[in-house]
């Protein structure tokens, strides 16, 4: 036994001697980031403003009777879903987080003092936007993680109609712990009156984001952009595919062609609503080729997920399972909202 030790020992000081990295590599860490979007669902305020049409629905007055009780729950709900988005990748949540469906700054304002994300410190980008019922988009950021240099508000046109009013698209650039990042804040123009009918008009919106981002690639073709939003289309719609130019497969991308992981999400079956027992994938994070590639000191793209965990499921009845939202049938049932939130993770070896 001993003569068998001292021959271990003997050969083990040989391979350190010829081989020393084999032995000690150097731990290496990672940086995290969580990077969200998500569709708060009606998130207004009680105060009547009377140059918005459908306003006064989400007043004490009116049959949906949204009292002060009732919208400080909705800010509560919405500001626990957002705490625990993208927990699994990293503790302190979403870095970033592209919303819409919201009345205007004022009630972003309310949803950051939240309890229970309080401690992130989140500042706002906004602008007001010229859709009928006053429902906008917007980023709410950690600064210790993500600083502004530039933002702008881009009106939707539809052509042959100059009386038509949408979302505005939100683009914010800053640095993300000093790279420069892009994200565009989308809600696409609905359904309203049939897929079919409607289409245009997403087209038209997918269209614009493209001319964004074409934008931003002439003045650098490895600028790091997201286009994120409820498109109120799915990853195979030609507004997604065709105006903004998407794929599915990095083996399938062609120069300056965006990268969309939902693509996969969706031909799984995964969705983040839900309408008459089918599911859509509205609900995206499309990324530009600047943040895929093999470089590690640079952030690049991880993973993508729907956050749909149970407590933001319908718990019963014939909706069970589908997001569990703040109004059904126009019967108030406290939940969060009628979609489930998006993310993505970017990673990077720690400086």
């Amino acid at each position: 036994m001993k003569k068998i030790l001292i021959s271990a020992v003997f050969f083990l000081s040989i391979l350190i001697a010829i081989c020393p990295k084999v032995i000690a590599q150097p731990k290496v860490s990672y940086e995290v980031v969580c990077i969200g979007f998500y569709n708060l669902e009606n998130l207004f305020d009680t105060i009547n403003d009377t140059t918005l049409r459908g306003n006064d629905e989400f007043t004490p007055g009116a049959p949906k009777q949204w009292t002060n009780a009732r919208y400080h729950e909705k800010l509560g709900n919405m500001a626990f879903a957002i705490s625990k988005i993208g927990t699994d990748l990293t503790p302190d949540g979403p870095a970033l987080l592209g919303v819409s469906e919201i009345e205007n700054r004022g009630v972003l304002e309310d949803l950051v003092k939240e309890q229970a994300i309080k401690d992130k410190e989140y500042k706002i980008v906004h602008y007001d936007s010229p859709d009928y019922r006053g429902v906008d988009v917007g980023l709410i950021y950690q600064p210790k993680y993500f600083t502004v240099t530039n933002s702008a508000s881009h009106m939707l046109w539809l052509e042959g109609d100059s009386n038509w009013r949408s979302r505005d698209q939100l683009v914010v650039t800053g640095l993300l712990l000093g790279e420069e990042i892009s994200i565009i804040v989308n809600h696409w123009p609905s359904r309203s009156g049939g897929e079919k009918k409607s289409r245009p008009k997403r087209n038209a919106a997918g269209a614009l984001s493209r001319h964004i981002v074409d934008s931003l690639l002439s003045i650098n073709p490895n600028a790091k952009i997201m286009v994120m939003g409820d498109l109120n289309d799915d990853p195979v719609n030609p507004s997604v595919k065709e105006f903004l130019r998407t794929q599915g497969r990095e083996k399938d991308l062609e120069e300056g062609d965006l990268f969309n992981p939902y693509f996969k999400l969706y031909k799984d079956g995964i969705g983040s609503l839900a309408y008459r027992d089918n599911w859509n994938l509205f609900d995206q994070i499309i990324i530009s080729q600047g943040l895929l590639g093999e470089e590690k000191d640079r952030f690049k793209f991880y993973k993508a997920m729907v956050f749909n965990k149970n407590y933001l499921k319908q718990k019963d009845g014939a909706y069970a399972g589908y997001p569990w939202r703040t109004f059904a049938g126009g019967r108030y049932i406290a939940g969060y909202s009628d979609h489930f939130p998006v993310f993505i993770g970017l990673v990077r070896e720690a400086k």
